[in-house]
């Protein structure tokens, strides 16, 4: 559970679960609304295709999960106001394609004395059976971090409406030597062959970031194992952990217990003092709970995103034999600008993840349900685009699109030699904005440009070269986003782990009013920004593929396509939008 608005950045036995299920939640607890939601007109940043609410608060993606043909999301919600509050409930969506969403009533409200001041960020198991039971952290009467379980009151209804707080709970309490504020969020549990159910809980000691290790026979009682699963000195509070497998040859996800040779494992924690998702990848031995990562966590390690994407979660779907991640994706304006538009929060566009095929890192990509949103496709190849160059890309709409275009370079000898070890990326894309040009670079495309290009958001590459060997930089700047003063308007930057003398550059940048998620190097390196465009706004937005390096660029294939709205969390009288 975030707890501020980031700016920078196997079997429960029968009886148990009977006796779980003997005691009834308190009923939906509605709520109304202190902020006036804004009428569409006046919304020109809401999206149409990203996960969002009506009005009001949301952030942590909570409990994802597939159960009886639908998909589930609950997501962190203050149903009060726009602003962050720490009284969270859980709000609830479901869907049949990860795509248009149903709105329903709060799975959870803080009702009890182990979660009356807030119902924090928690995770989804689905036992043996077909039954998913919830693990989420509670502030209890004293606003101590506890972790508390709940189950499905009718496992009949697909929607899962209703949820029964375990009368025991909590489960877990906060450890000796651990501050009351410095211990939650529950993973998704995994099953080992000694019968017995794993968590993690993300928390620190001081000054050290770590992975509670917690083991069940039962899933109602849990005891601590003697060490963390994994812990860093200096790297604050860990939040939102995740601890899952990925096949090391296969582009197929699997279930959170797989545990076999074809598997490694990732470890990822949100770093609460910086506001990002680091992830480690490594071997993991149930035997003697120990973690072996194949790099040390670092200011400078693995992310899954280097712009606005923050205390992810990832699950397992089972229809698609795939593993699917969402991100919280906060705001970049005001607390004021919140009031006015009645709403702040939203969540990434769902995304497959997998293993590269040389098990440096996760590959995302946008998940395959998205090609039902397309329409008007434009296409072309082999274009060249000379030194300085801008290409409009017309006929689709340039507020709410999808593009994805290769370049191919040439001369490549001909590029700057500079050293970039030990350079951050994110400050060197800051310093080299895309005004500034270089020999390969920037070129890549404007998103959400005004006509005059006053306003743009440039998601753009540039090629170095050190002692014969290439180093590609993917940068995102928001510098001039908006003419609008008072805006979050950081430039990103990171590397993309490809040889440009063998593959060709890709960019796919999905586009939606005011949220830019771009994908590089076939999804090695993954960018969201927030914008908000004054000009730049409907139809008034443009969209451009350029090069203003001093090397001309070969765009190879450039496809882009329009985007329909999506049918997201609106209330339906016709017995629901899915």
């Amino acid at each position: 559970m975030s707890n501020n608005k980031i700016t920078s950045h196997g079997q429960l036995p029968f009886f148990i679960l009977t006796f779980i299920l003997t005691f009834v939640m308190a009923p939906p607890h509605h709520v109304g609304s202190e902020s006036r939601l804004a009428s569409p007109s006046d919304q020109p940043y809401r999206t149409s295709f990203h996960f969002q609410v009506p009005k009001n608060w949301m952030n942590d993606p909570n409990g994802p999960m597939y159960y009886n043909g639908v998909y589930h999301f609950f997501y962190q919600h203050n149903p009060s106001g726009p602003l962050f509050h720490p009284r969270m409930y859980w709000g609830h969506s479901v869907s049949r394609d990860l795509i248009n969403w149903t709105p329903l009533d709060p799975a959870f409200a803080p009702t009890e004395p182990f979660d009356i001041n807030g119902c924090w960020s928690g995770s989804a198991t689905i036992l043996p059976g077909n039954k998913p039971v919830m693990l989420y952290t509670g502030l209890d009467t004293e606003n101590c971090q506890v972790q508390n379980l709940a189950v499905p009151k009718d496992l009949s209804d697909p929607h899962l409406r209703e949820w029964v707080k375990h009368t025991g709970n909590p489960i877990i309490n906060v450890p000796d030597g651990i501050k009351h504020d410095d211990f939650r969020d529950p993973s998704t549990a995994w099953h080992a062959d000694d019968g017995k159910w794993r968590i993690i809980v993300g928390s620190r000691r001081e000054g050290t970031g770590m992975a509670f290790l917690y083991r069940s026979e039962d899933f109602v009682n849990w005891s601590m194992w003697e060490s963390p699963l994994y812990e860093v000195a200096g790297s604050g509070i860990w939040e939102c952990p995740d601890f899952f497998p990925v096949c090391v040859d296969s582009n197929n996800g699997v279930d959170t217990s797989v545990m076999n040779s074809r598997v490694k494992h990732v470890l990822k924690m949100a770093a609460f003092d910086c506001g990002r998702d680091y992830y480690l990848i490594g071997n993991y031995n149930p035997e003697n709970e120990h973690f072996v990562p194949q790099s040390e966590l670092t200011l400078g390690s693995l992310r899954y995103d280097y712009g606005k994407f923050y205390a992810s979660k990832s699950f397992f779907d089972p229809v698609k034999n795939r593993r699917i991640l969402m991100g919280w994706v906060n705001e970049s304006d005001s607390d004021e600008d919140a009031h006015a538009k009645g709403w702040s929060g939203l969540q990434s566009f769902p995304r497959s993840i997998w293993l590269d095929q040389n098990q440096k890192q996760l590959v995302q990509w946008p998940i395959e349900e998205f090609k039902m949103l397309h329409e008007n496709e434009v296409s072309f190849k082999n274009k060249s685009l000379e030194a300085g160059s801008l290409h409009e890309i017309l006929g689709i709409t340039a507020s709410q699109a999808d593009v994805n275009v290769s370049f191919k370079l040439t001369n490549l000898e001909e590029a700057e030699e500079l050293d970039l070890s030990g350079i951050d990326p994110q400050v060197f894309c800051s310093e080299m904005d895309a005004s500034k040009k270089g020999k390969f670079g920037p070129f890549g495309i404007l998103a959400l440009a005004s006509h005059d290009l006053s306003e743009q958001t440039a998601i753009s590459f540039r090629v170095y070269k050190n002692n014969g060997r290439y180093t590609v930089l993917m940068c995102s700047d928001q510098s001039r986003s908006s003419t609008r003063n008072g805006l979050d308007k950081t430039t990103y930057g990171a590397f993309v782990d490809i040889d440009p003398q063998q593959d060709e550059i890709s960019l796919r940048t999905l586009i939606d009013h005011s949220i830019v998620e771009s994908f590089g190097g076939g999804g090695k390196t993954c960018i969201t920004a927030r914008v908000y465009p004054t000009l730049a706004i409907g139809d008034e937005a443009h969209l451009f593929a350029f090069n203003y390096g001093t090397e001309s660029v070969l765009i190879s294939e450039l496809s882009a396509w329009s985007v329909k709205k999506a049918h997201i969390n609106i209330e339906e009288t016709n017995g629901g939008a899915y």
